[in-house]
């Protein structure tokens, strides 16, 4: 672990400013194979649902899950910040809810979700981890915010959508995410 108050030069930065760039760039492409490649071994954590997508099937799979609900996904950049190990991100992510997502059913609203993303780096100056926060909640009020309640069609959608996250709730967190080791500060 490297001296948390020991920045790397600024080539290094700009070399993990490059790869993130690169990496945000391939993935609004649906170059899976470019943005894989920014990892030694592909792994991101998304907060909001406490779950982790391991390895290059898993995280093709996520790619494959989130594009299929939300096929025109982009992302509006907002401002990178770098610290001793990671590249810290601040986003709009935007898109259309045009197929399932999960359990939850298609129902053709937008979002626009702020958003931060850490882009951790090993000692090798490897990217290893991809952690993502955002608020879920912000995420749903508004892609079901469009559904018209006063008709059966809008109620019988939103009932869908209830139903499958209350399906999609039940699953326990990502260990790895919940057995925390505070740092040491000495």
């Amino acid at each position: 672990m490297p001296d948390r108050f020991t920045f790397p030069p600024k080539e290094v930065l700009q070399a993990r400013e490059k790869l993130v760039l690169d990496h945000f760039r391939d993935e609004v492409a649906h170059d899976w194979d470019a943005t894989l490649s920014t990892f030694p071994h592909p792994h991101y954590e998304v907060i909001a649902q406490m779950v982790v997508h391991d390895g290059d099937d898993a995280v093709r799979q996520y790619y494959t899950d989130t594009r299929v609900a939300f096929p025109d996904q982009h992302h509006e950049l907002i401002s990178f910040r770098h610290s001793v190990d990671a590249v810290i991100v601040e986003f709009w992510l935007l898109g259309t809810h045009l197929g399932p997502l999960g359990k939850i059913p298609a129902t053709g609203g937008r979002h626009r979700t702020r958003m931060n993303a850490y882009f951790i780096f090993d000692e090798n100056e490897n990217l290893v981890t991809e952690r993502i926060y955002f608020d879920q909640l912000s995420v749903l009020k508004q892609v079901i915010g469009g559904i018209d309640r006063r008709k059966p069609s809008g109620l019988r959608t939103l009932l869908q959508v209830l139903r499958g996250m209350l399906a999609m709730s039940g699953s326990q967190p990502d260990a790895r995410l919940t057995k925390t080791t505070p740092p040491s500060l000495d």
